[in-house]
């Protein structure tokens, strides 16, 4: 029994023969034809020939030998997708292999969201998001972070750890060169316990 399936740049055929040897399994490839032998543990011989519908590129196209399978894959000298295996000619209405460009993801649900719209419009809601209070400072401190360039979230880093949280500075020419000191608000007196 055999399976196949496509991708973009190979034909992919599946042969279910479970414990067969690398040894045991012959592949030759052609242009246009893929011809199988393996040796099954039973002693018997299983052939398979392909005279396929389009061109490959035999030398590659290659073969692995797993516990349950025999894996061929045969590139394709082009992108373009095979409305079957096997047939004689080339069809006369070859269709281009294009990529689904919506990215929709499966689902066993009757609708299909397009989470990657999705994901834009919740990103332009926060964005236009009314925040007050500390919520609005964490978000300015949160947006200067992710928009700032490598100093400045080095400096932010290390100004934050050394002074216990009190200080947050984004200049690293300034924060690089020292340690920085503790500077509790000034109604506050900072103790090491």
């Amino acid at each position: 029994r055999y399976d196949w399936y496509q991708t973009e740049s190979q034909v992919i055929v599946t042969i279910m023969i479970k414990n067969a040897q690398k040894d045991d399994v012959s592949v030759q490839f052609s242009e246009k034809e893929m011809n199988a032998s393996v040796r099954l543990p039973s002693g018997e011989d299983y052939n398979l020939k392909l005279v396929l519908l389009h061109s490959i590129v035999p030398e590659q196209s290659t073969f692995k030998v797993l516990s349950t399978k025999v894996e061929i894959k045969m590139k394709k000298p082009e992108a373009v997708r095979w409305e079957k295996l096997e047939g004689q000619g080339d069809s006369p209405k070859l269709k281009q292999f294009t990529p689904d460009t919506q990215h929709l993801y499966p689902s066993s649900s009757h609708y299909t969201r397009n989470w990657d719209k999705l994901v834009v419009e919740i990103k332009e809601e926060e964005k236009n998001e009314k925040l007050e209070g500390d919520a609005a400072l964490n978000k300015l401190f949160q947006q200067i972070y992710s928009d700032g360039t490598d100093e400045v979230k080095r400096a932010m880093n290390k100004s934050f750890m050394e002074s216990g949280g009190t200080v947050l500075s984004t200049n690293w020419s300034d924060v690089g060169k020292r340690k920085v000191e503790v500077n509790p608000p000034d109604d506050m007196e900072w103790k090491k316990f």
